[in-house]
This record gives C-alpha cells, structure tokens and sequence, in this order.
C-alpha cells in the first residue's frame, strides 16, 4: 500500500495478511480526506483510528498534516505490522499505538480527538456499540460500513456511497 498525499505521498506500507484486515482502497482515503479537509484543518489535530488494521488511515492523517495520531488494534499479528509501520514516522508525529479490544478500550480514554475514524470488521455487529464507545472523546466521527446503522443521537454530516460500503461523517447531537 501506498500512502496518497501529503508529506509521506509515495511511501510504502505494510499491510497485515488479508484474512486479518481489509485495507481501505486509496480512491476511498483520498475522498474520505478530501472531504474531511473542506469541513476542518488538519494542523494541529488529533486523529484516533479505533480499528486500525493496517495503520493506512492515520498514516494518511499524518501525512496530510495531523499533528497526533492514536491507533488502536486488537489482532497481535496487526498489531506487529503496524509497529513497523508507525516505526518509520514516529521520529517525525506523535503516534501512539494501543493493543487490546477497541471497545473496551474507547470506553475508558480520556482526553478528546478532533477525528474518529471507525472501520470495525464487516458484519460484527458492532457498528452502533463502537459509536456509544467513542461519543465522550468529542470530534467529528467517520464511520465506514456496509451495512444499514441506527444514528440515534448523531448527525449525518455526508454519507457517500462506494461500492458496497458507506462513508459516513457524523457529529454528536447536542
């Protein structure tokens, strides 16, 4: 995989075995960034990638000019690659990789990010449980699924289909 844009544009990552983690496609990140820049600036920013699988997400914030970046992974063979990954930009952002269930995790931090990014496995089920999880760390909430979810208490932003999954930008209902 490639990174898209930015600083890093042209830098090769690592990707976990495809039974682990299914990257987003490079078409899909760049809209997801393009949009996200014409709602907020990217200086000074925190990102948290609550699934991040391959790490391409917040490796793509960064680049794009996110100041910090949180990434969460629960898979010990994902989890090692995407060490490796940030390994190579960490002298350069502040990045912080958490092992351990996503879930249960988000529950528990505190502090705010000023975007979320939510890509859990496809059919988990999980897609209402991970916005509960992560609606006290403030910002605005990206979420990419595949199948229908109740937005009870959030905002849709933007919704934009791309083959058989959605990108949905929320923020909270105050």
């Amino acid at each position: 995989m490639i990174i898209t844009a930015g600083e890093f544009k042209g830098q090769k990552i690592s990707a976990p075995d495809e039974k682990i983690t299914r990257p987003t496609l490079s078409k899909v990140r760049m809209a997801v960034f393009n949009t996200l820049q014409a709602q907020i600036d990217f200086e000074g920013k925190s990102f948290f990638d609550m699934f991040a699988g391959s790490g391409i997400m917040g490796l793509e914030a960064l680049s794009r000019g996110f100041s910090s970046l949180t990434a969460c992974e629960k898979n010990p063979k994902a989890a090692a690659v995407l060490k490796e990954n940030f390994r190579k930009f960490s002298r350069l952002r502040d990045i912080k990789l958490i092992t351990g269930d996503s879930l249960k995790l988000a529950e528990k931090m505190t502090g705010q990010f000023d975007v979320i990014y939510i890509d859990p496995p496809y059919f988990s089920g999980i897609y209402e449980t991970s916005l509960r999880a992560v609606r006290h760390l403030g910002g605005l909430v990206i979420l990419e699924h595949v199948v229908e979810v109740d937005f009870t208490g959030w905002e849709v932003v933007k919704q934009k289909k791309y083959a058989d999954k959605y990108i949905t930008f929320l923020c909270q209902h105050i």
